[in-house]
């Protein structure tokens, strides 16, 4: 069996996130210019995201291994991201950083999605998730928040604020659904 190219995509995705990682760690005062690769890497990360779901609709290229493969890619680079900028904010004291309590709540969110996803798997079956619009939307402003962290953008905390609220009516949605599912023993 050959892997399609949305697939391949979304492995490159996967496979970059130790690029960025290294880049992010590697930072200093110093060293600012790995700031703007990481954010580059970032972006193209974000963008191959965008790239492997159109070619994966478009030219009927879904699989089940794209369905497991792009959300933990996904997963990986956003809770990456997170956690660099708050290690590397906090070390150097950057004006703009992430605060403790935000990190844990984002990171809760997708590690009880990860969570419920595989306990559907295990106790039902194949489990298709289907993101609703506020998936969507936090997943939105989760990279927005990524982004005026890197960028040092002043108004940084409203955007955080809005982000967590819609990061809690998700996980309240996708809790709903899994727990459905579970009752009904499909999808």
């Amino acid at each position: 069996m050959s892997l399609t190219l949305a697939n391949k995509i979304t492995i490159g995705r996967i496979l970059i996130i130790p690029v960025f990682i290294a880049a992010m760690m590697s930072y200093s005062p110093e060293k600012e210019y790995l700031r703007w690769i990481a954010l580059l890497i970032y972006l193209l990360a974000e963008a191959t995201d965008v790239i492997d779901g159109y070619i994966a609709r478009n030219f009927r290229q879904k699989t089940r291994a794209g369905s497991i493969l792009d959300p933990l890619a996904d997963k990986l680079l956003f809770i990456s991201a997170l956690l660099c900028l708050y290690k590397v904010g906090s070390d150097h004291g950057w004006l703009v950083r992430f605060p403790l309590w935000l990190v844990v709540a984002f990171v809760s969110r997708d590690v009880m999605l990860l969570l419920g996803s595989f306990l559907i798997e295990v106790k039902v079956g194949i489990v298709e998730i289907k993101p609703n619009i506020w998936g969507k939307l936090t997943a939105f402003l989760q990279v927005v928040c990524v982004i005026a962290v890197f960028l040092q953008f002043p108004l940084t905390r409203v955007i955080w604020w809005t982000a967590l609220g819609a990061t809690a009516v998700s996980g309240v949605i996708y809790i709903k659904e899994g727990v459905k599912v579970l009752n009904d023993g499909h999808r």
